[in-house]
């Protein structure tokens, strides 16, 4: 089972002795699942579908349309208002009278009149039922499938850019040793300025230098990024393929934290573009995992 997407589409006409249905399902982005349903009235039924579709889709918003017609016309019935039809045809019949000219009243007439006839469907039988229930499952698998292969698209995605958000973190790593001699040259030169150039104190330098290193250590972010990174990947290999959209989403968020952290810490500007960088990979990350599921 692959990690899937939240957008999918599937479509699919079916037949059977007693009817025709068409069901049309699509697949979109939501933080949760969202049932949508439009088409022909199911009652109950209705309900059994969403739950048939929530026990295999977690998250995403789902638009269902089914169109359902009967081969035998009694399955159909039709209900006629006689009172008001009468009331209707009494009243033709005097103006005629009143007219001297016979009034004509078609069978399309009859059904263009508000609460007149009364088109009504049968209750779905239990076999119909069960028909219904299968069109539905089999367009369901043809959208889960459809999630399936996007899912793994981005998968591929994201795995490239934390295979990239890897390799600036070891260059990080290794710009880091290097980074308590800058901070001393750095500091050397600023205390010999506010010197004028004088004598400067051995003791007070090592201590300056003690303190800043430790300030400007990024070995924690390091361990952090790196943390993160591992659980990404953890997750994008399980084989369960389980919905991962919100935790990679959260593990996303934190890895650009930690970016930022060590950008302020940097005092090398190649150690500041390799944050930019993890970044930018970042935020490519997080805009892709909103459409997983």
């Amino acid at each position: 089972m692959t990690i899937q997407s939240m957008t999918g589409f599937g479509e699919k006409s079916f037949d059977s002795r007693t009817m025709w249905v068409k069901v049309s399902i699509k697949s979109l982005n939501h933080r949760f699942f969202d049932w949508s349903y439009k088409g022909a009235a199911l009652g109950e039924l209705e309900n059994r579908l969403r739950a048939l579709c929530q026990a295999k889709i977690s998250r995403g918003r789902i638009e269902v349309v089914f169109d359902i017609g009967f081969h035998d016309p009694s399955s159909w019935d039709i209900r006629i208002n006689e009172g008001l039809l009468e009331k209707i045809l009494l009243s033709l019949n005097r103006i005629s009278s009143r007219l001297k000219k016979e009034a004509v009243f078609s069978v399309d007439n009859l059904f263009r009149i508000p609460q007149l006839v009364e088109l009504q469907r049968k209750a779905l039988t239990r076999p119909e039922k069960g028909f219904v229930e299968r069109c539905f499952l089999t367009t369901l698998a043809e959208v889960i499938r459809s999630r399936r292969v996007e899912g793994g698209k981005t998968v591929a995605q994201l795995k490239k850019h934390l295979q990239k958000v890897k390799e600036s973190v070891r260059r990080v790593e290794n710009l880091a040793r290097t980074q308590p001699q800058a901070v001393e040259r750095r500091l050397w030169k600023k205390l010999k300025e506010a010197n004028g150039n004088g004598a400067i104190s051995e003791g007070r330098l090592s201590e300056e230098v003690s303190y800043l290193s430790q300030r400007y250590d990024v070995s924690e972010e390091i361990q952090r990024l790196r943390s993160h990174l591992e659980a990404a990947s953890k997750l994008l290999a399980s084989p369960r393929g389980e919905p991962a959209g919100k935790m990679l989403d959260f593990i996303a968020q934190e890895l650009s934290r930690e970016a930022n952290t060590l950008n302020s810490k940097s005092q090398n500007i190649a150690m500041t573009r390799e944050g930019l960088r993890i970044k930018n990979e970042v935020e490519s990350i997080r805009q892709q995992v909103q459409n997983l599921e």
